[in-house]
């Protein structure tokens, strides 16, 4: 695992990277590979969240768990699939949410999410890495660690930011941030097995960018052209 990490991320969590628990995970991924699996996403695309969307520049967390396990389908953002790859149950879900939330949104027919992540959206998913085929297979080597320290550096560090939490899974993170300073918005998961329970209706695009011109941000463009 050859680390190119942008600069204001690696000035916060670049000691992250000499820990044990990272040196292991690092063996772990390698061993792996040796034994012929498939890791998605790609390795130079494992850190994209962090690439796309500076240290410096983040103003909204959007929190997933896992990266999607099928082929082509994860490139490093949480709930985000590269174009011409169908798009996965719960976003479109995100897409019907934003239909009507926010006025003239219209469903785009691909499913990458990169322009959220260039205008300060963290799509930040807990582990970092899956084996193809088997949701969660990475899980507890080590990247729910590493993710951790950023959360708790972004409540530490910045003010004001706005932390989307969707889903019991994601909800426990709330541990990790200072609800003093920053913004929680939580409900529902936006997978077909529990939009219907509190996640549609939930306005979380309006009510972040609400937020954010409160505090005399820029309010995020939802929309795709």
């Amino acid at each position: 695992m050859s680390v190119q990490l942008e600069s204001s991320w690696l000035a916060v969590l670049g000691e992250e990277f000499e820990k044990d628990y990272m040196l292991q995970l690092k063996q772990f991924l390698q061993e792996e590979k040796k034994k012929g699996k498939t890791i998605y996403p790609p390795g130079a695309e494992i850190f994209n969240a962090f690439n796309l969307t500076p240290f410096d520049d983040v103003k909204v967390v959007i929190l997933g768990q896992d990266p999607y396990h099928g082929a082509g389908q994860a490139h490093g953002l949480s709930f985000s699939v590269k174009e011409n790859v169908k798009l996965p149950p719960s976003l479109q879900n995100i897409y019907k949410e934003l239909s009507d939330d926010i006025p003239g949104f219209k469903i785009p027919l691909h499913g990458n999410l990169s322009s959220w992540a260039k205008q300060g959206v963290l799509l930040l998913n807990a582990t970092l890495t899956v084996e193809a085929g088997k949701a969660g297979s990475h899980q507890n080597q080590g990247w729910e660690v590493f993710t951790d320290a950023a959360i708790k550096a972004l409540s530490l560090h910045k003010e004001k930011l706005v932390f989307i939490l969707w889903g019991k899974f994601a909800q426990q993170k709330i541990a990790l941030i200072d609800t003093g300073k920053h913004f929680i918005i939580k409900s529902a998961h936006p997978s077909p097995f529990s939009a219907y329970s509190g996640f549609f209706g939930s306005k979380p695009f309006s009510k972040t960018n609400h937020y954010l011109v409160q505090q005399g941000k820029k309010a995020i463009n939802w929309h795709f052209f």
